[in-house]
């Protein structure tokens, strides 16, 4: 397809927190199933539960989706992080934006998943805009959200997403 890869799934991370941004098409699913295939590895992935629902259900679940309830007052970030201290292997793809459209400001869930789990984030780009799949180090998040935050932002500077008015 023409897509570079700019680094790479850093070897022996059995448990992380993956955040894919930006997301601004349907696109982005399939090029993460590609990206999880080229790896060779098991990735899972929440999406709102409405997409769980026949005639796909079946679909999102046999690729390693778990369908998230996202109704407020339930305290979903422990509950997660749970699952991680309950498995050997648990890699978790999230989009911070909550949804394919612009956004001000992203979902905060994946931070204090990353900090409650005590397991690294990985910060992976899908740059339409220059025909890439950027993936960073491992970045183990400290005490400092906003210092953490600006590293993360930083990350993204420049990326490019399917949709570019949504970036």
């Amino acid at each position: 397809m023409g897509w570079e890869m700019e680094g790479s799934l850093p070897q022996g991370v059995k448990k992380c927190v993956m955040i894919v941004v930006p997301h601004t098409s349907w696109h982005d699913f399939y090029i993460g199933l590609l990206v999880r295939r080229i790896w060779n590895v098991e990735i899972k992935f929440l999406a709102k539960k409405e997409l769980f629902k026949p005639p796909f259900g079946w679909y999102f679940r046999w690729m390693g989706g778990t369908p998230l309830d996202r109704t407020p007052g339930q305290n979903k970030v422990e509950a997660i992080a749970e699952i991680f201290h309950k498995k050997k292997e648990f890699r978790l793809a999230l989009s911070p934006e909550g949804t394919r459209k612009k956004v001000k400001d992203w979902k905060t869930g994946f931070y204090y998943i990353a900090r409650s789990a005590n397991v690294p984030l990985i910060m992976i780009a899908f740059d339409f805009g220059n025909k890439r799949v950027k993936v960073s180090e491992p970045l183990y998040l400290t005490e400092d959200k906003e210092g953490d935050f600006k590293r993360i932002k930083e990350f993204y500077k420049d990326v490019i997403g399917k949709v570019a008015h949504y970036t």
